[in-house]
């Protein structure tokens, strides 16, 4: 040490003299998530202010009920440039990271050097009319040939009027109404300079999330949902039990001891030679994998045989030519934003939406999952909790990764419908296929989890999940669930998430812990993404509890600072993200 310090003292003044780089940080973790200090620690004392403003903004009902009203009335009063500054020192500041990919830069490297990640979201959104919104969701959920009553058909997974605007009773999901098919172009192109954002900016460790409603007409996902759940009902009458293809465990050749006479007929033949099956039985009645081929035809594809007089049934109503043209377009567009995805090392998160679509898009997502997901996570699909039927989903999905040998990974979140969904179904006289309450929603979440981690502990490998949420009792659960399994941060099996601008007080002490977290990072120009603020203000007022506990830590901090003489604070952060 001696000969170092005379090394460095008399070395020539034109010589750099390199020293060994600082171990980045790592802190103790909290559990209870009550340090202010912790929480803060990467924030300036002007954005923990902003922060306490807004929050108590939020706590005024009557601001919160008419906010897209006010924030129109103000532009119109004070003028664009004007209007854009207020925002930016208010809401948009406090829940959008900027602009666009350059402007967000500074955001997402601040996140990082504190042990966060990022997940980009491009959250411009159309400002329609509740009327305008209905014309076009009716428009484009019937097909040109109609929409007749048939036998078998299921009213579910047909347009409502009532329930046309899908942004009724939904206050934290962003949504896409279908134009034409320039429009969902457009939309490709916008996730697809989000995979650029992402490449450049967050050095490949982030992730940018769609949804499947931006690049294609809705008729199309209703259609093949509803032909996914008319295949599980047919299931059901052959085999009996719960209804999940790869439940049964049937072999072809129980297919043809049942259909009898009527299996030696072409048809029928023709039908079991397509059937997805593997040595353990059948995986699904009909070939997926085909879904992704261009010659893909959607009515000739969807047809059983009927177990009484062998004769084919179409389980698809009717779709002309044109949208099945349609329906392969989108398909080419989510495989070109997977496959551009693939090449820039940057994952790809499905997000879930309406029940109604949502068979068609994780069938989609996991077929995707099936090709692309061989050696690595890059597509993840998304299950909302407050279902009913998600375990069953998450059970079913984890048994066909395991047949099919390919990486499963998902977000696993509460949900963002379910008032939506409620109403719809006793509109509509469909059974409710939501959580009777917040305490079975929570047990259905912290049941789920727990599947998919007793797997990796028996062995499993593949296996990826992101816990999204903003209580902090799922993540203390998710956490004992790691340590009961042994399954480290560093493993890239668990990884939590909540939004921009919101429980800081869980992502930042998670991450400067040297725990997998990401922030959902919105951008977008600050007009159009005043629909996602007008969101954003709204759900903060349903988290008023939540928010309670965050603003009484940034008054800590606040106090904390100005009384230690550090209200002048610049965060510097020396963690890396896991």
């Amino acid at each position: 040490m001696a000969l170092l310090r005379r090394l460095v003292v008399n070395a020539p003044r034109n010589v750099r003299v390199l020293s060994t780089p600082s171990p980045a940080s790592r802190d103790e973790l909290d559990l209870t998530f009550n340090s202010p200090k912790d929480a803060f620690k990467s924030k300036k004392t002007s954005e923990l202010v902003r922060a306490y403003f807004v929050y108590q903004i939020c706590s005024v009902n009557w601001l919160v009920e008419n906010n897209d009203m006010l924030m129109k009335r103000l532009r119109q009063v004070v003028g664009q440039r004007f209007f854009e500054a207020i925002m930016k020192a208010t809401f948009y500041g406090q829940f959008v990271a900027g602009e666009d990919q350059n402007k967000i830069r500074p955001t997402i490297e601040r996140l990082r050097s504190f042990g966060v990640k990022s997940i980009l979201d491009y959250s411009v959104e159309e400002d329609l009319s509740q009327e305008e919104a209905e014309k076009r969701e009716v428009s484009a959920s019937i097909s040109a040939c109609g929409d007749m009553q048939e036998e078998g058909q299921l009213k579910q997974y047909h347009v409502e009027q009532r329930f046309a605007d899908r942004r009724y009773k939904v206050t934290s999901a962003r949504t896409y109404f279908y134009l034409n098919e320039a429009s969902c172009e457009k939309n490709m192109e916008a996730f697809l300079r989000s995979i650029d954002a992402v490449a450049g900016i967050t050095k490949s460790t982030g992730l940018m999330a769609i949804k499947l409603t931006a690049l294609g007409r809705p008729q199309l996902l209703l259609q093949l949902s509803e032909v996914i759940m008319r295949a599980r009902n047919y299931m059901q009458q052959i085999a009996g039990g719960t209804g999940n293809v790869l439940t049964h465990h049937k072999t072809i050749e129980d297919f043809q001891r049942y259909f009898g006479d009527h299996s030696t007929k072409p048809e029928v033949q023709q039908f079991m030679k397509k059937i997805t099956s593997d040595k353990e039985g059948i995986v699904h009645l009909f070939p997926w994998s085909n879904i992704l081929d261009e010659d893909m035809n959607l009515s000739e594809s969807f047809r059983v045989p009927d177990p009484k007089t062998g004769q084919m049934r179409r389980l698809i109503s009717q779709i002309s030519t044109k949208e099945e043209e349609m329906f392969r377009n989108m398909l080419r567009r989510l495989n070109h934003i997977i496959q551009v995805a693939n090449e820039a090392d940057v994952r790809v998160m499905i997000d879930a939406e309406q029940t109604y679509f949502q068979p068609a898009i994780s069938r989609i997502c996991l077929e995707m999952m099936r090709r692309y997901n061989k050696d690595k996570f890059l597509v993840f699909n998304t299950y909302q909790t407050y279902l009913k039927n998600t375990y069953n989903e998450i059970v079913t999905d984890l048994e066909q990764a395991h047949r099919q040998n390919f990486f499963w990974g998902a977000k696993l979140v509460r949900g963002a419908y379910i008032e939506q969904e409620r109403a719809r179904a006793a509109a509509m006289g469909y059974e409710d296929p939501t959580c009777e309450n917040v305490d079975a929603t929570t047990a259905s979440f912290h049941k789920c989890l727990k599947e998919i981690l007793s797997r990796v502990k028996s062995g499993k490998t593949g296996l990826g999940i992101m816990v999204a949420s903003h209580n902090e009792d799922t993540v203390r659960y998710a956490i004992q669930l790691m340590k009961e399994h042994n399954i480290k941060p560093e493993d890239k099996v668990v990884c939590f998430g909540q939004l921009l601008g919101m429980c800081d007080h869980i992502t930042f002490p998670l991450g400067q812990a040297g725990y997998s977290v990401y922030k959902y990072v919105p951008y977008g120009p600050v007009v159009e993404v005043l629909p996602y603020l007008s969101r954003r203000a709204n759900e903060n007022r349903g988290f008023l509890k939540k928010i309670k506990k965050e603003k009484k830590l940034l008054l800590k901090e606040i106090v904390r600072r100005v009384v230690s003489g550090q209200m002048f604070y610049k965060p510097i952060g020396n963690y890396t993200p896991v």
